[in-house]
């Protein structure tokens, strides 16, 4: 049978996983394709998902009172979207609008906390891991909110 197992193991995110820990995360793994135009997900709704893109673009989007939808970053292949599905309330922050067409592994999240719950070691290992998701997007957005301010004066 054939598994995303090998796939997973050598993503970034993954790397150095103990063994245990990834058999019970491509438990929660399934293949997906989004096609152009399509979201990924919308504000508000329920974040139960998290994506690893193989190939495509995702841009991620924020609603703006009289402009409509501005994109405040984009994400490609070897990209991690999402981690709402880890923190309550579970709902999407931001819209993702797929640019082009998308191949991404879809990690259930309702699966993946019930392992966590089970086995502490895996949850801690993916908060490390989703922290520095977070730390690098903020960074990000720290040096494009500069670029907007220094536009501006």
């Amino acid at each position: 049978m054939v598994t995303l197992e090998p796939i997973l193991a050598q993503h970034p995110f993954l790397q150095d996983m103990q063994k245990e820990h990834l058999d019970l995360i491509v438990g929660c793994a399934s293949n997906v394709r989004i096609d152009e135009g399509h979201y990924v997900c919308r504000e508000g709704d329920e974040a139960s998902k998290f994506f690893i893109l193989r190939s495509g673009t995702v841009a991620l989007e924020l609603r703006v009172p009289g402009r409509g939808s501005v994109t405040i970053q984009t994400l490609t292949a070897g990209e991690i979207l999402g981690w709402s599905w880890l923190f309550p309330p579970y709902r999407w922050r931001f819209d993702a609008r797929a640019v082009d067409q998308v191949r991404a592994i879809a990690l259930d999240g309702t699966c993946l906390r019930k392992k966590c719950e089970a086995d502490p070691k895996l949850g801690y290992e993916l908060l490390k891991r989703f922290s520095e998701i977070l730390e690098q997007r903020l960074q990000a957005m720290r040096f494009q909110l500069l670029d907007i301010y220094a536009e501006n004066h």
